[in-house]
């Protein structure tokens, strides 16, 4: 089965996406399968991960038929052909790398790079970003997003950092145009301890989360 590009219709369906950061080889496998029957679709593997690049293309080669895999964490040209080498779909930065958002449009990759001030968030979407990472958001919190959406109302933003269920419907009503789901989730321990049904069950409440808000507005 051929592996699935990013699409960006199909994210903004369901804007939610998970990073996965210090996932060992070993637990790889059943944490894929864990968000996948969670209903998470699109997912990354941060680059400071012990062996990321071997993560990704195991990821890509075993799972990218059920769910779109990208890089995160990426810094640098060569990170990023590294990560695309590996068969990652979308590249994603902590802040704006203009070789990197090059490069994603050359070879057709969808990037996320991170901004927070007005400025790093207009420079970052006329690089060429796909939507752009607001990080940390719950420093800024939802408001913020309702604020920049003002004189910026077609740049697409992620609210990243300190999103969960409590507070999903704050931001996506204020603005943003996609969250995502991290360290307070799946995070290296419970990956480590295999608590695959705990993080099964709170990705499928926070996924709910989102539905429930779209269901009201559609």
């Amino acid at each position: 089965m051929s592996a699935l590009s990013f699409d960006l219709s199909k994210f903004q369906e369901e804007p939610v996406l998970g990073i996965i950061r210090g996932v060992t080889e070993e637990d790889l496998s059943e944490v894929l399968s864990t968000v996948i029957s969670a209903g998470l679709r699109f997912v990354e593997v941060t680059l400071n991960t012990p062996n990321a690049t071997r993560l990704i293309e195991e990821a890509a080669k075993s799972y990218s038929h059920l769910i779109c895999i990208g890089a995160g964490t990426v810094t640098s040209p060569g990170d990023a052909q590294t990560a695309f080498n590996a068969g990652a779909q979308f590249i994603v930065s902590p802040t704006l790398n203009e070789e990197v958002a090059e490069f994603c449009k050359q070879k057709n990759l969808a990037y996320f790079p991170g901004a927070l001030t007005p400025t790093e968030i207009e420079k970052a979407w006329n690089a060429g970003a796909t939507m752009v990472k607001v990080f940390p958001a719950s420093q800024m919190g939802a408001e913020y997003f309702r604020i920049i959406k003002g004189p910026f109302e077609k740049i697409r933003l992620m609210a990243v950092g300190g999103v969960g269920p409590e507070n999903i419907s704050d931001y996506l009503s204020a603005g943003a145009d996609a969250v995502a789901l991290g360290g307070s989730i799946l995070s290296s321990s419970r990956m480590r301890h295999k608590e695959f049904v705990l993080i099964k069950k709170e990705i499928e409440v926070f996924l709910l989360a989102v539905r429930k808000f779209y269901s009201k507005i559609n």
